[in-house]
């Protein structure tokens, strides 16, 4: 590949990771009711999903590690980067395997990761307190998993179908 490819993998690259940071401070400074306690948009899940698109499972896990750990040090602690880094393990994991099988496109891949998300975060909850009776709340999560991941699915392919040439051509250069 031309080093050009490189250099605007590279570059759109870093615009996710500070597209991540700053959808994340925003989720912190206004956030999102949906009537379910603890429920978030997930904004920051755009850049990361864009990210596998583009890029593939390495660089999408990437961004979410790096977003996870400047946000958690940045506006949160060490439980909020436990709890986030749970939930963004195995929802890249069923998102990836989501979008491996064909079966899915951007919103049906954001809806599984969002499920996913959700699902990690309430099982490291539950470890964290001791107590499985957590679970009962799954459902609530359920629905809003299906409602926050069509809405970021929707932007997520929005967005990929907007892309500039020069950053769908970098999207051949995998790390």
């Amino acid at each position: 590949m031309r080093r050009g490819g490189q250099a605007a993998a590279t570059v759109a690259f870093g615009i996710l990771l500070a597209l991540a940071l700053l959808l994340s401070y925003i989720e912190v400074l206004l956030p999102l009711s949906i009537g379910i306690p603890g429920v978030k948009l997930g904004l920051a899940n755009l850049a990361s999903l864009i990210c596998l698109y583009l890029f593939g499972l390495r660089r999408a896990a990437l961004i979410s590690l790096l977003r996870i750990i400047l946000t958690g040090f940045l506006f949160g602690n060490m439980a909020a980067i436990l709890y986030s880094l749970s939930g963004a393990t195995l929802s890249l994991t069923a998102a990836v395997l989501a979008k491996r099988s064909q079966l899915f496109g951007e919103i049906g891949v954001s809806v599984i990761g969002a499920i996913f998300h959700n699902l990690g975060q309430l099982a490291v909850a539950a470890l964290v307190v001791q107590n499985r009776g957590l679970f009962w709340y799954f459902p609530m999560l359920l629905l809003a998993g299906v409602i926050t991941g069509a809405v970021i699915g929707l932007l997520t392919a929005e967005i990929l179908r907007h892309l500039p040439t020069s950053i769908q051509a970098a999207r051949d250069w995998k790390m």
